[in-house]
């Protein structure tokens, strides 16, 4: 009889030209709107080169997990625990590994890790490649080191704090950012301390940290109070602190600033964006700010040529020079659909969506000009983290786990 009446139903929608899916039925006409998208103009058509399923993604849980890319290999998570290699080329599973743990119940454990998804590692992180080694952390305060090339444990260590950003890895130290405010710099070789640096945490920020950056010597943080923080990172001495931007408003609310994203670094300047609307850039030698724009994100910058490429937090794309700060071009056609950051690959510059597309935007004038379906229009698929590019292959996961190689021609 259910049968019937859903028969009914479905055919009766398709009568009027007003009904167009069943899908539709259960969303607003806002929301509608967004999902809708216009018809472009297409310059190329991008090829998916492999899928894999890679665990059970991330759900409905805040991560920032994106594959790494390095020794011919991609290298990527689940929240869950699960953690694989796969040739770049093929998609063909290198390694893999488990790291969730189950409870010892006796003669009956090996059995219910049949249908057992275990207590989740939770990793959270983002994995970071280099000397040969996959670095990443957790929720629940770990640091952990795996052989790229076998998958083998080299070490663990607990930090004070959650783990939910990449870390840095340079000069052989591996540095930290913590939700608790501290940052921790480690021995990549065996995970010793070899040292810390506390800063202020407010009463209310957003739910991440900023992944921290490693370069000409300095590891450099944005932070939940808006500061942007630089260390050497050799012994940890603080460089210098520069405010980006300070809180104002009587609420809490109101008050957030958080650095929430990666700050960026190139020819000795660094980039950074506020949550509340700040975007500058900054001398890294001396903190001394070189220039100031009003921008609102929490989304990481990219850099290509001369350009400046910003998402801001409606889903707005924008590209500025560097020089100066100047606005090149806007594109709202994607508004409120969550988009990433932008990723570089070629002439344009490619974001991911809830609804599970990738978008290629031309970077002279932020035309759109491809679109690929990757998690079949459905939120549980949702591409939640920037893709990875290397060459003309973008490298994207979704949020029920499944990781896609993708060929700007």
């Amino acid at each position: 009889m259910n049968r019937i009446l859903v028969s009914l139903l479905v055919s009766s929608c398709l009568v009027f030209s007003g009904c167009t899916t069943v899908a539709n039925w259960f969303y607003d006409d806002d929301e509608i709107e967004i999902r809708r998208l216009q018809p472009i103009e297409s310059k190329f058509t991008p090829v998916q080169k492999w899928s894999v399923d890679l665990g059970d993604g991330v759900g409905n849980f805040f991560s920032k997990l994106k594959p790494a890319v390095n020794y011919k290999k991609v290298f990527a998570a689940d929240r869950q625990g699960m953690i694989a290699a796969f040739e770049q080329e093929t998609g063909k599973k290198v390694w893999q590994r488990n790291l969730a743990t189950y409870k010892d119940e006796g003669l009956t454990a090996s059995v219910k890790k049949l249908w057992s998804s275990g207590i989740p590692a939770k990793i959270a992180g983002g994995v970071t490649v280099a000397y040969e080694t996959v670095f990443f952390g957790t929720e629940n305060g770990e640091v952990i080191a795996l052989d790229a090339n076998t998958g083998e444990q080299k070490w663990i260590t607990t930090v004070k704090g959650e783990v939910l950003a990449s870390p840095a890895v340079d000069s052989g130290v591996v540095v930290v950012n913590t939700g608790s405010g501290f940052v921790y710099a480690l021995n990549s070789a065996d995970g010793e301390e070899l040292w810390s640096h506390e800063s202020d945490v407010p009463p209310l920020s957003l739910r991440g940290v900023s992944a921290p950056s490693a370069a000409n010597g300095g590891a450099i943080i944005g932070t939940a109070t808006g500061k942007l923080v630089v260390n050497v990172i050799a012994n940890g001495q603080s460089a210098w602190e520069q405010v980006i931007s300070a809180a104002t408003g009587v609420t809490e609310l109101e008050r957030i600033v958080d650095i929430d994203s990666q700050p960026l670094v190139a020819n000795g300047i660094i980039y950074v964006i506020s949550y509340d609307g700040t975007l500058a850039a900054v001398e890294m030698r001396s903190g001394r700010i070189i220039w100031k724009r009003e921008y609102k994100s929490y989304r990481s910058l990219s850099l290509s040529g001369s350009s400046l490429f910003v998402v801001d937090n409606n889903s707005y794309v924008y590209a500025l020079d560097i020089r100066n700060g100047v606005e090149l071009w806007s594109q709202g056609a994607l508004k409120k659909r969550l988009l990433t950051a932008v990723t570089p690959v070629g002439d344009y510059v490619v974001a991911g969506d809830q609804y599970g597309y990738l978008h290629w935007f031309d970077k002279t004038d932020g035309s759109l000009v491809a679109r690929l379906e990757v998690g079949a229009d459905d939120e549980d698929e949702s591409i939640y983290s920037a893709p990875v590019a290397q060459g003309n292959m973008l490298y994207t996961q979704t949020r029920d786990g499944k990781l896609v190689a993708i060929e700007t021609p």
